[in-house]
């Protein structure tokens, strides 16, 4: 069982070399996203360089939580890689704080269920 302090974050590159500094700045900035869901169970960055696209989006990075419920996905481009690493957190956090806010929101206004007309007979 993961310890509360670390989290399964796995960044893998597409025709991209990784190199330290670049995983740590992803660690630093996905650690945030921990911070909004205890239960999120591991996050997955790929990282991808095609250089034959337009300069504006030669870097995409992917973004995929495993969370328990449905899973979250997104897809950012940018002209540097950092800065899509940036704009994918950005993305994922506004995703999470969303899903939060949907979830407080069911919970504090609970539908009204209609009983059956037999079923108030029988009471």
């Amino acid at each position: 069982m993961n310890s509360p302090n670390t989290h399964e974050l796995i960044v893998s590159g597409i025709h991209l070399d990784l190199t330290p500094s670049l995983k740590t700045f992803v660690r630093e900035k996905t650690e945030r996203l921990f911070r909004h869901d205890e239960r999120i169970v591991r996050v997955r960055v790929e990282l991808e360089c095609d250089p034959k696209e337009a300069v504006s989006t030669r870097f995409k990075a992917k973004g995929h939580i495993a969370i328990h419920g449905p899973d979250m996905n997104a897809t950012v481009e940018s002209e540097e890689c950092h800065k899509a690493v940036s704009m994918l957190v950005d993305k994922l956090d506004r995703m999470l704080a969303r899903r939060h806010q949907l979830k407080r929101a069911k919970r504090h206004h609970p539908h009204t269920v209609e009983v059956d007309a037999a079923v108030a007979e029988t009471i």
